[in-house]
């Protein structure tokens, strides 16, 4: 007689197999990377007229380690999104499953974008706004790698996952959790949300910085807006039936149909 295995027992052995094999994708990808650490400092420094220093003996390693770790993220993710795809796959139906692969790289292509999009856009202009403004004063400026790279990395991840937010907006909409009717409805509160989570993300309070973060949110909400008037499910259509007189009729005085 086969051994039973418990449904619940069969989950948690491939929840940890495949959690094993990301973890794997991600320590190889940050071992590769790590190679590359120095020259993807310099390119994150090129908004920055001066070299970087370091004031710790650990500064720069670290520095190097967090550089190399964002990468290794960024190549691991197809990874990632296959293994998380390939466990909820037998939950889905067949119809479900067609739009898999095509959501998961939707869904890289779009954290790329927003990495992208932040790296020759908005930091360039953030950094070259500060060090400007303490120039101008006649401060000379010499940021130290760490600081750097942190102050890097933390945009450059906000962007990469502000830009699901169409994707996610699309599906919510798709499977009928809301409409892009209500979205719009919703914009001000959106508008508010963006600037609120914008005052809280950014490294500094300063207007500027919120700004920067601010308005691609609100036009990435109306984007979603958009996919979700594409894509969302239609709203429900009030069809006029023939009334059944032998039907009851309700205490509103309605019909029951």
């Amino acid at each position: 007689m086969p051994p039973i295995i418990n449904p619940l027992a069969a989950h948690i052995q491939t929840i940890k197999r495949r959690l094993i094999i990301i973890g794997a994708t991600v320590l190889v990808s940050l071992m590769v990377a790590f190679t590359y650490s120095a020259e993807m400092v310099a390119w994150l420094n090129r908004p920055f007229p001066n070299p970087l220093v370091f004031y710790g003996p650990t500064e720069a390693l670290f520095a190097s380690i967090k550089v190399s770790f964002l990468a290794a993220v960024l190549v691991s993710l197809p990874g990632v999104f296959y293994q998380f795809w390939k466990f909820v796959q037998p939950a889905l139906l067949p119809r479900e499953q067609r739009w898999g692969i095509p959501l998961i790289l939707l869904a890289g292509a779009l954290f790329g974008l927003g990495l992208l999009f932040c790296n020759l856009v908005i930091l360039p202009l953030v950094i070259d706004f500060f060090v400007s403004f303490g120039m101008d004063r006649d401060i000379t400026p010499e940021l130290s790698v760490g600081t750097y790279i942190d102050f890097n990395v933390k945009f450059l991840l906000t962007f990469g996952c502000a830009f699901e937010l169409p994707l996610v907006l699309t599906i919510l909409a798709r499977v009928g959790v809301v409409s892009a009717q209500q979205l719009a409805q919703y914009r001000k509160h959106a508008i508010v949300s963006a600037l609120i989570i914008s005052a809280i993300i950014t490294p500094d309070a300063t207007l500027f910085t919120m700004m920067l973060m601010a308005v691609p949110l609100m036009v990435l909400y109306e984007i979603g807006i958009l996919g979700a008037r594409l894509f969302g499910r239609g709203q429900p259509t009030n069809v006029d039936l023939p009334l059944d007189p032998d039907l009851p009729i309700r205490t509103a005085g309605h019909r029951v149909r």
